[in-house]
């Protein structure tokens, strides 16, 4: 016979057990999103709005009914701008609270942190922002702009349209600038500029004094030949680097700056008087007149409660990507990454600015190429764009040790950067 105490010890034991089901089952009630962005630090006043736009998107199709029977819950994690800590919250978002799907990071080097945890967990990160290309994952869907989708057009538009002669490569200190850079040196050279009529310069994160950095690329402008500022600065240093053109009189006619982390939010709430007639590419702006565009800043005004905030580009990837993720899951039938990672392929959605996007089986996106002049009212009015869509490329045709890579998760042939497919 059991004593008394192991009768007890039985009976908590098995509340315990009980417990635990209920708890599980609880869990299973709903399907986890994570949304990995900065909501802290300097690039805040860039991401911040991402994690809006996801609870907006989650929000949404919840009003739907959910996805397979069941509704998202939303989990929001902080990586506050630190670089290395965005891989342990992501490690988190996974093993901890057991989503199915993330959507985040800005910066590259943030994603270059997350990227090993994603492979080692065999999880899904969605990521919306322009980069630098020179990778492919299979556990990442790059919804951004690969450089043929921004950096390529920008340079191009600037030297068929202004005349261009002379270039400025300015940029953060890190992974993406330093690779745009990169492409962008090596296809200028080839199209005959010389050395000497290139300058590339890197500044810090949250870099706040530009007024030698301005004075070097006037000097620089003074040449004679017409001279652009390419700009992958990103995050609040933006700020005071504009102010400084503008304190040392340098003009959009004078030297044009053509940036890829510059938007309608990073615009919104700041003097744009020193920034009027610059440009900006992307591959969607808020001004566009579209239909859809029309319904969905009416949506995010809704959600948000507030007329004055604005969208952007990256919202837009956002949108693309969750919608395809959707779509994806309920052709799986299922949340498992292998089996969404195949449905994924192919997979089709209206984007804003009147086309539609594809994701191609190199886990990039079809979309189109906008080029816009920053307004005084913070909106970019598009003064060029592409007949329709550029696929991205994942491997640079410009850096000879990239352009013989091919990328290919389809089965049976499984390559993020192999010289030759082998079926």
């Amino acid at each position: 016979m059991f004593g008394f105490g192991r009768v007890k010890a039985l009976a908590a034991t098995s509340a315990l057990a009980v417990g635990l089901m209920a708890g599980a089952a609880q869990a299973a009630d709903t399907i986890k999103v994570g949304i990995l962005h900065s909501l802290s630090g300097t690039m805040a006043i860039s991401e911040t709005t991402l994690k809006d736009v996801m609870l907006m998107l989650i929000d949404d199709q919840n009003k739907k009914g959910g996805l397979l029977g069941k509704q998202l819950e939303a989990v929001v994690v902080d990586p506050a701008s630190n670089w290395p800590l965005f891989a342990e919250k992501a490690r988190e978002l996974i093993e901890v609270n057991g989503t199915s799907v993330v959507f985040g990071c800005w910066t590259s080097v943030s994603r270059k942190s997350v990227l090993p945890v994603f492979e080692e967990l065999n999880s899904m990160l969605f990521y919306p922002v322009q980069y630098e290309g020179e990778e492919s994952s299979r556990n990442v869907f790059y919804t951004g702009a690969a450089p043929n989708q921004q950096a390529i057009p920008a340079v191009d538009y600037l030297m068929k349209t202004e005349g261009v002669k002379r270039w400025v490569l300015a940029g953060t200190d890190y992974v993406y600038p330093r690779t745009t850079n990169k492409i962008l040196e090596s296809y200028l050279k080839a199209k005959g500029v010389p050395a000497e009529d290139i300058m590339i310069n890197y500044t810090p994160f949250g870099h706040a004094d530009w007024q030698t950095i301005v004075a070097d690329i006037k000097t620089f402008g003074s040449a004679g030949k017409k001279t652009a500022v390419v700009s992958t600065i990103n995050g609040d240093a933006n700020v005071p680097f504009y102010k400084e053109l503008g304190n040392q009189g340098i003009k959009a006619e004078d030297i044009p700056v053509v940036a890829f982390s510059v938007g309608e939010e990073e615009l919104a709430g700041i003097d744009t008087g020193p920034l009027v007639g610059h440009l900006a590419a992307w591959n969607y702006f808020m001004s566009i007149d579209t239909p859809e565009n029309d319904a969905f800043i009416a949506k995010w005004h809704a959600f948000i409660g507030n007329e004055d905030r604005v969208t952007n580009d990256p919202m837009e990837a956002h949108y693309i990507g969750f919608k395809m993720w959707v779509q994806a899951v309920q052709q799986a039938g299922t949340t498992d990454v292998d089996a969404v990672r195949q449905a994924m392929y192919g997979q089709t959605v209206p984007n804003l600015t009147g086309g539609t996007a594809v994701m191609n089986t190199n886990h990039h996106l079809s979309k189109p190429v906008v080029i816009g002049e920053i307004q005084d009212d913070g909106q970019l009015q598009t003064v060029w764009s592409t007949d329709g869509v550029v696929k991205g490329d994942a491997w640079s045709d410009f850096i000879p040790e990239s352009a013989k890579l091919t990328a290919d998760w389809t089965y049976p042939w499984v390559c993020g950067g192999c010289e030759t497919p082998k079926y």
